[in-house]
């Protein structure tokens, strides 16, 4: 049997016309809810911190994800949110499993977790973040999803990796 279909809203910029950035979040708001009205299963936001080349231009405004779906985790009622895709090298891991269970929770369960092994150099270093090589930023995505799914599944978790430890 085959699975169904569903629709999965991604916003990838919170820049809109005629709307300045105090006003973003009443339009993000407005679109979520026209999402679920339409039958949308999820929404997602754009972790990045720069608008990345393709998208827009660097002075696009950029609002942190996961604060973003938490503050429409509380004005929305049905579609799952997540990130799409937050780079490993952003946050350490138990503290990004801990924001997911928190946007879990706030939620009622409509929580994801998007992770990749990020890419955007200019990224990190503008704010000051590691861009280790991509096989350590690959060793670093397969021990953050071995701690968030012992967070996730687990009272209590150990873990001591080549490069995390919780």
């Amino acid at each position: 049997m085959r699975a169904p279909i569903t629709l999965d809203l991604h916003l990838p910029n919170f820049n809109y016309p005629g709307v300045p950035p105090e006003q973003v979040f009443e339009k993000l708001v407005e679109i979520a809810h026209a999402a679920e009205r339409s039958g949308f299963s999820s929404i997602s936001v754009m972790d990045h911190l720069h608008q990345i080349p393709g998208v827009g231009p660097p002075t696009n405004w950029m609002f942190e994800a996961n604060t973003m779906l938490a503050a429409l985790a509380a004005r929305t009622s049905s579609v799952a949110l997540g990130a799409l895709v937050g780079g490993v090298t952003y946050r350490n891991p138990a503290l990004l499993a801990k924001m997911t269970t928190t946007l879990d929770i706030i939620s009622g369960g409509r929580a994801w977790l998007g992770i990749g092994a990020a890419w955007f150099e200019a990224e990190h270093r503008a704010y000051g973040f590691d861009f280790p090589p991509l096989k350590e930023r690959f060793e670093r995505l397969e021990e953050t999803l071995q701690i968030a799914r012992a967070m996730f599944t687990q009272e209590t978790v150990t873990f001591t990796g080549k490069h995390y430890c919780a």
